[in-house]
């Protein structure tokens, strides 16, 4: 059974920085892209990011040139960096695995989230 798991959130101020890890287990991590996902309160959840199998990065919009994501096969985790937080970027943030490698669309294990709140 596939598990993911997310550490790594917290309080932070706005203009700081976090960094989120995602490690999972009883999959073949290095083959399946991985992505980042969020729920602000009352609203649906987002795409942030993901990374492919072979490392390509996508990106939504609202956090481009902010946050980073990358993988370590190794350690079977995906980390999501995270700078110049603002207000808005409080919510819920989910790890997820990909249904294939090599695209940034389409999800199918997801972790139980971990909680940034950006606030003064």
């Amino acid at each position: 059974q596939v598990q993911l798991v997310e550490y790594g959130g917290g309080l932070v101020q706005p203009g700081g920085s976090l960094t989120l890890s995602c490690t999972a287990s009883g999959t073949i991590f290095s083959i399946y892209t991985m992505g980042w996902h969020r729920q602000a309160p009352g609203k649906q959840r987002e795409y942030v990011a993901a990374i492919t199998a072979g490392g390509s990065t996508n990106y939504a919009d609202f956090v481009k040139g902010r946050f980073t994501i990358s993988r370590d096969n190794d350690k079977e985790t995906v980390y999501l960096q995270m700078n110049s937080l603002a207000l808005n970027d409080t919510a819920v943030y989910y790890c997820a695995q990909g249904r294939g490698g090599a695209t940034f669309r389409g999800f199918d294990v997801w972790g139980r989230g971990t909680q940034v709140t950006v606030s003064q």
